[in-house]
């Protein structure tokens, strides 16, 4: 039997499994894809603490060693289910595993709703991108996209609109949905412009390079050629498989505070997947931190 489990080896995930070792607890993090989460789509971070520039996924690969070498333990598998049984939580997996533990950290994060175009995937973090602070530097002086119109989108405009050449909004419905008053902030920049009821139909290359967007308007077809495109259309938490051990807010996040604890005992959530206003990767080794605390006091008082 394990100490802690923990779903998710994002940052929050392996974080927590740092901390848990740290704390004399036996860990294991239970990924379904590929260690980092989405960290390792941005070929270059220059907002981590203590590094002045460093790829997503060399910093994914050193925190998944320290996380080794602190003596946790990780498995590929993808977990379908959570069952409490007394003290004890078994954490099923639908290859047919079941691990047991005292403890669970769910670190599920989120994925960013895509466009669901044509060689989208290839391009995430070779011009597709999802975070203004993240990668607005490599776009200063640049023409870029914003695919979205809510508030997610405005903020991210507004941040690029202060590196970027031009900023070109591109917005499905009729109107922009975000607050009034971040459209005034963002409207007031002469270097944007904007495009309002239209369908991005297709990515443009320039041989591999992306080169644009093509969009269409009442049957009318018109292309768009920038440098990147930064979409932000939305998350998707992947929370439903837990709800009946941790309520939901209404856009399906889980309903945490800082405090990372949920209403079931034993059980705590930490980075992205939950409610909460900065996602950043740094609140997300943050929350790890907070979940593998409480989780450690949890257990040691059983």
């Amino acid at each position: 039997m394990y100490d802690i489990i923990i779903v998710g080896g994002g940052p929050a995930g392996m974080t927590a499994a740092v901390y848990a070792q740290r704390n004399g607890k036996h860990a294991l993090v239970i990924e379904k894809a590929g260690f980092g989460g989405q960290i390792t789509n941005s070929p270059k971070v220059e907002n981590l603490p203590g590094f002045l520039s460093v790829s997503g996924n060399e910093f994914a690969d050193k925190l998944f060693s320290q996380m080794l070498e602190q003596g946790a333990d990780f498995e590929i598998e993808t977990v379908c289910g959570i069952e409490t049984n007394g003290n004890t939580k078994l954490v099923k997996t639908e290859e047919g595993s079941t691990f047991e533990g005292k403890a669970v950290i769910l670190a599920t994060g989120v994925k960013h709703r895509m466009l669901g175009l044509a060689g989208e995937d290839e391009l995430v973090g070779e011009g597709i991108s999802f975070c203004a602070v993240c990668d607005g530097d490599f776009y200063k002086d640049k023409v870029v996209c914003v695919a979205g119109g809510g508030n997610s989108a405005l903020q991210e405009a507004i941040l690029l609109a202060d590196k970027c050449k031009e900023v070109i909004m591109l917005q499905d419905l009729p109107r922009f949905t975000g607050e009034e008053k971040l459209q005034q902030v963002l409207f007031a920049h002469s270097n944007v412009r904007a495009y309002t009821g239209v369908k991005i139909t297709q990515l443009l290359k320039n041989g591999e390079a992306f080169a644009g967007v093509a969009i269409e308007k009442d049957g009318a077809v018109q292309s768009i050629f920038a440098d990147g495109l930064f979409v932000a259309i939305g998350l998707i938490p992947e929370n439903e498989p837990y709800k009946d051990l941790a309520d939901l807010n209404a856009y399906g996040y889980f309903d945490s505070d800082e405090q990372c604890l949920t209403k079931t005992p034993g059980i705590f959530v930490a980075g992205d997947c939950r409610s909460k206003f900065t996602r950043q990767v740094t609140t997300a080794a943050a929350d790890g931190t907070v979940a593998a605390l409480a989780a450690c006091r949890y257990i040691n008082e059983l």
